[in-house]
Formats: structure tokens, C-alpha cells, sequence
């Protein structure tokens, strides 16, 4: 009986911080019916007064020039490309430095984390200048190419900490029946590193998706904006915001990354309890 009740308890104090966790989403959701009046009112009451999706259908329409079709298009072109390289680079050179020796591993390896600890607004000025110098200003390059050459050292440490979990018998055994070292990281370590790969891309995916800063520096033309410079410029279109609209705009912005975690979820969390636990 007593565990029961404990029991019962702990249900219901995760159901009263989940309803206190979820209840900003709720609310946003919630305004993107409500007219400015409604939003900022005294009343402030969580239900519009009128349930109608115009602020939908006239927020999607973006500046008039540019639609929210686009701009859901254009961070697609960026995000996807990103993630695939972020995930192979990270695992081609996470397999790298945890199942082969070479010169200078240790310092290679030191370095790459310790440019953990340097924050973006300290290199945003270096990486602005030499892309700059490369042409790459304006596009989506400063985006992709650091992920083709693993600039990302967090992901590959990640990588690095699932493949030092897998017994390294695994290796001696396919290479006993003939496998170099690619067909082992593919048909042997590979199908044994979706939890991490499910994680890399995950994390990848939303960072990307969700970033603002690095899309501000890099990419100038309206017509090349991400979903979140054109929430932004939602704000500078007209003197006085529609706020309904922009709520609408965001909810089907964060629409993406919430369906990709609750589809991989299983994955994301298994992948961070083993790199994390594993070494």
C-alpha cells in the first residue's frame, strides 16, 4: 500500500512539471488564435475567443516577395546537407582516433577538444573573414564545408566514446575472415552505432535548424533566409506586429524538430547513456 501511494505520488508530481514544462507551448500555440488585444490584454485568458486558422494562412504568406514555402525550402537545402556530413565525418574520424594509432594522436586529440572550450563569438570573426576571402559569403557554404571536414569536435567525441564501448574482438574477428578496416566500420561497428548516429544527427539537426546567429552573419539575401531570419523579419515587415502570425509562423517552425525527436527518441536516449557511461 505504501509503495503504491509513493508510487502515485511520484506520478502525479512528473504529470504537474510536465503540464509546467509543456505549458509555454500550450500558451503559443493557444495565441496564434488571438488577436494582439487578446495576447497583451488585462485578461490575458489562455483561450482565444474565436478559434480561426487566418493567422496561418496570412502569416505563410511571408513578406509577399518570399513565403514561408520558401524559407522552409531554403533551411531544408541547409540542415540536410549539414546533418549527412556531420554524420559521416564524425564517424570516419571518431573510428580514426579510437580504433587506430598514429603519430600525435594524444595532441591531435587534445587539441580537437579543447576547441570545445572556445565559444562562437570568439571564432566568428576569423571563420567571417576567411570565408569571406573563399567567396563563400551569401550561400550556404560556411554551413556544409565544416561538416565535410569534421569541424564539429563535440560529435566526434561522441563517436570516439561509442566505438572505445565496442570490443575491439569484434575487429580481429572480421579481419580474421578477410574484412579491411572500411568493411568493418561498415557491416560490423556501424549497425552497432545507431544510438550515437541517431544522437549525432539529432543534435545536428536541431542546432542547425533552430540556429540564428551563424545565419544572420553568413547569408544576406532575403531569398536565401532560414525559417528563423524570416521569424525575424516578421517582426521589422510592418510597424505593428501580428503577433498571432508570427506565433503561427513559430509553431510550425519547431513542428519538424519535435516530430524528429519523438521518432527517434529511443535512440537519442540509449546513444547518450552509452557514450556517456562507456569508455
Amino acid at each position: 500500500m505504501i509503495a503504491r501511494r509513493n508510487r502515485l505520488i511520484q506520478y502525479a508530481l512528473l504529470v504537474v512539471f510536465g503540464i509546467i514544462i509543456v505549458y509555454p507551448l500550450i500558451w503559443l500555440f493557444l495565441a496564434s488564435f488571438k488577436t494582439n488585444d487578446e495576447i497583451f490584454g488585462v485578461a490575458n485568458n489562455i483561450l482565444p475567443a474565436n478559434f480561426s486558422w487566418k493567422a496561418y494562412a496570412a502569416g505563410w504568406k511571408g513578406s509577399g516577395q518570399f513565403t514561408y514555402g520558401d524559407f522552409f525550402i531554403n533551411t531544408f537545402k541547409l540542415v540536410i546537407p549539414t546533418v549527412i556530413f556531420t554524420v559521416a565525418s564524425s564517424i570516419l574520424v571518431g573510428y580514426g582516433f579510437a580504433r587506430f594509432k598514429f603519430p600525435m594522436q594524444n595532441l591531435l586529440f587534445s587539441i580537437m577538444i579543447s576547441t570545445l572550450m572556445l565559444p562562437n563569438a570568439v571564432i566568428i570573426i576569423p571563420r567571417y573573414i576567411l570565408f569571406k576571402h573563399l567567396g563563400w559569403l551569401d550561400s550556404y557554404y560556411p554551413f556544409i564545408v565544416p561538416a565535410i571536414f569534421a569541424c564539429y569536435p563535440f560529435f566526434v567525441f561522441l563517436m570516439v566514446q561509442f566505438f572505445r564501448g565496442l570490443p575491439k574482438e569484434l575487429d580481429e574477428s572480421a579481419r580474421l575472415d578477410g574484412c579491411n578496416s572500411f568493411s568493418i566500420l561498415t557491416r560490423i561497428l556501424l549497425p552497432l552505432c545507431k544510438p550515437a548516429v541517431f544522437s549525432v544527427a539529432l543534435f545536428q539537426f536541431i542546432w542547425t535548424w533552430n540556429d540564428f546567429f551563424n545565419s544572420l552573419i553568413f547569408i544576406n539575401s532575403i531569398k536565401k533566409y532560414t525559417l528563423m531570419l524570416g521569424l525575424r523579419m516578421s517582426l521589422d515587415a510592418q510597424a505593428a506586429v501580428n503577433w498571432d502570425q508570427v506565433m503561427a509562423m513559430a509553431i510550425l517552425t519547431i513542428v519538424p524538430s519535435i516530430v524528429l525527436f519523438f521518432f527517434s527518441q529511443k535512440y537519442f536516449v540509449e546513444g547518450i547513456a552509452t557514450t556517456g557511461l562507456k569508455g
